[in-house]
């Protein structure tokens, strides 16, 4: 039997915790472009223990709700941002860590225009898109040595619509 997740909207104030929700909100920090364009400066804590910011493509399939949820992911050496490529929603999954293991996930959905920057060594669901096409732009650390640890729990949680 699996346990039950209910997803949430993604506000910056719930997930701040666990990291950065990256999107244009409030008035731009410049406008620039002879006045054409607003800037949103320095929107996500990017931090690496060594190695450098690399920005890679993912293209994930899509998936649907109801979600099993068996496994979460951190980046011990790293934080890394989900950037989507479409104005499509997707799942944003994160847990507490707990003794070095993960708590009580939660589960948020985006809205178009939204991006997440997990903080490092946050655990956090793979890349999970709604809709098709499931491209992102990836911002992470790019250096030697692993940078992955995955948990996997007894008993998978059951993603649902909030």
């Amino acid at each position: 039997m699996s346990r039950r997740i209910v997803v949430s909207p993604l506000t910056a104030k719930a997930f701040a915790p666990f990291g950065d929700v990256i999107e244009v909100a409030g008035d731009p920090d410049k406008v620039i472009n002879q006045g054409q364009c607003g800037r949103y400066h320095d929107r996500a804590q990017l931090e690496f223990s060594d190695g450098v910011a690399g920005i890679s493509l993912f293209n994930a399939n899509p998936r649907a709700l109801p979600y099993q949820l068996d496994m979460v992911e951190r980046h011990p050496d790293g934080s890394q941002a989900f950037i989507p490529m479409t104005h499509q929603p997707f799942l944003v999954v994160v847990a507490p860590d707990v003794g070095g293991r993960p708590g009580q996930p939660l589960a948020f959905v985006t809205t178009p225009g939204q991006a997440v920057n997990y903080h490092r060594g946050t655990w956090h669901g793979v890349l999970t898109p709604l809709h098709g096409p499931g491209l992102f732009a990836v911002v992470d650390r790019i250096g030697g040595g692993g940078n992955l640890e995955e948990f996997w729990f007894d008993t998978p949680y059951e993603v649902v619509p909030g």
